[in-house]
């Protein structure tokens, strides 16, 4: 059974009437506040209740152990809530068999990310009247301005439409940033009834987000040296792979926007000056020159290969760093030999 996610967000109800359901897409954000809105809601009508966590590998590594967890009863709680990370049709026969033996006082919860239609594991969970899923697609930035206006409306603090346009940019469209930066916002408050731009711009703490967005600039825009520099300098530090591939999914996406339009506009200032969302003035160099260097096709194969490595990544944590940096350098260098 298919849920809408706004569905289940104005209401549990339904969904809930199923033990197992499938959340998969893109949209981390949105996937983790479904998950903990749910064991909230299971918490508030029973306190005493088990929480579990497990990646697939866990399962097709070590079968009988996630049996004897999911089976067997517990001395101190009456019900079992387990999240089941970064699933795939791997495990198939494992959900199918928990669906046949129908254990009580269990319910479990699936992530994966992107599902093609003939992935068996969305199927099953479209298609069996015992399970729901529910696809999770990116946000848009309607959705994002509807997310921060109802905050600051509900905490009676005023921001301006150029705050709002601040606040969506550095979110790199995943709403778990942007609550992050929305609460301390909200902290800062403290009883004022209005925050100006400059005080957000204070606020929100962005020099390793910073890094990771100037590195992913020089390297869509092949500046070798830069992107060298920059690396060398989160290199020392720890990486977080998976939010970097992000930054430059978001850049990407918006870049094969443009570039689908392109021929609408008599050059590229127009197409920069009059798109939108709007590019902040400090960064419309930077696309003027990614736009001069990037064709369509380059782009969608990039795409293409930033879904294979963050598999990889998720995979192979003990090479992840190898995978990861090899995959921009790539990127680096295609864009310098034709800069």
């Amino acid at each position: 059974m298919i849920f809408k996610s706004y569905e289940v967000q104005k209401n549990l109800t339904n969904i809930l009437k199923s033990k197992m359901i499938l959340l998969y897409g893109e949209n981390y954000g949105l996937k983790k506040e479904i998950a903990e809105s749910i064991i909230i809601h299971e918490k508030q009508k029973n306190n005493d209740i088990e929480i579990g966590s497990y990646y697939e590998n866990d399962i097709t590594d070590n079968e009988n152990m996630f049996y004897e967890t999911i089976y067997s009863g517990s001395l101190f709680s009456s019900k079992k809530i387990i999240t089941i990370n970064n699933c795939s049709d791997k495990i198939i026969k494992q959900i199918e068999d928990i669906i046949k033996k129908n254990p009580e006082n269990l319910f479990i919860i699936f992530q994966s990310d992107i599902l093609e239609k003939k992935s068996k594991l969305r199927s099953l969970f479209e298609t069996n009247s015992d399970c729901s899923c529910v696809p999770c697609y990116p946000d848009t930035n309607r959705d994002l301005e509807n997310i921060i206006i109802k905050n600051f409306k509900d905490n009676k603090i005023a921001i301006s439409k150029e705050t709002t346009n601040l606040l969506i940019e550095k979110s790199n469209n995943d709403r778990g940033n942007l609550k992050n930066e929305i609460e301390k916002i909200k902290s800062y408050s403290m009883g004022k009834k209005q925050i100006n731009i400059e005080e957000v711009k204070t606020l929100i703490n962005f020099s390793g987000e910073y890094k990771s967005d100037a590195l992913v600039n020089e390297c869509l825009s092949g500046n070798i040296l830069g992107y060298k520099k920059i690396l060398n300098e989160i290199y020392a530090n720890a990486i977080n792979q998976i939010f970097i591939l992000r930054i430059l999914n978001n850049k990407i996406d918006k870049l094969l926007k443009m570039k689908e339009v392109e021929k609408k506009y008599k050059d590229i200032d127009s197409l920069i000056n009059l798109v939108k969302p709007a590019i902040f003035w400090k960064d419309k160099p930077v696309v003027k020159k990614q736009l001069k260097i990037w064709k369509i096709e380059d782009l969608r194969k990039i795409i293409n290969k930033l879904n294979d490595t963050e598999l990889l990544c998720k995979k192979n944590p003990k090479s992840s760093n190898i995978i990861f940096f090899k995959f921009f350098t790539e990127i680096c260098n295609k864009a310098n030999s034709c800069s």
